[in-house]
């Protein structure tokens, strides 16, 4: 039983840093869109708006990261509590569901940030 649960609880893990994987990826190629944007003479307006982007996509690159790295540490203690202990304690079940919590948070602000993207580009391209 408690093998099931903790193997569950890693392939939850591994999901979410996946799909933060994923999102890295997409902004880093936003990132380079956004040089693209630049070469084209844009205006002051377009200027101000890349500059925005720009600092959002480091700044959610960053808690990209940070979260990876929150995961990865919860996915840790949930091994090494699995491997000395019967079952997974409460603390760490509280500490899975804040973690999802803050995954799904960063998730919500990434879809928006993207959906932003995805519509100044298109006004860019005009």
């Amino acid at each position: 039983m408690v093998q099931t649960d903790v193997s569950q609880l890693s392939a939850e893990c591994n999901e979410w840093r996946q799909i933060l994987r994923n999102y890295r990826d997409e902004f880093q190629f936003s990132k380079k869109s956004l040089q693209e944007i630049f070469k084209k003479n844009p205006s002051k307006e377009q200027l101000l708006e890349v500059d925005h982007f720009d600092n959002q996509f480091h700044i959610q690159l960053i808690n990209i990261h940070d979260v990876k790295q929150f995961i990865k540490a919860h996915e840790r203690k949930l091994e090494l509590e699995s491997s000395s202990a019967e079952s997974i304690s409460e603390e760490t079940y509280s500490e899975h569901e804040a973690l999802l919590d803050q995954f799904l948070s960063l998730e919500n602000t990434l879809q928006e940030l993207r959906g932003e993207f995805k519509n100044f580009v298109s006004a860019s391209s005009c």
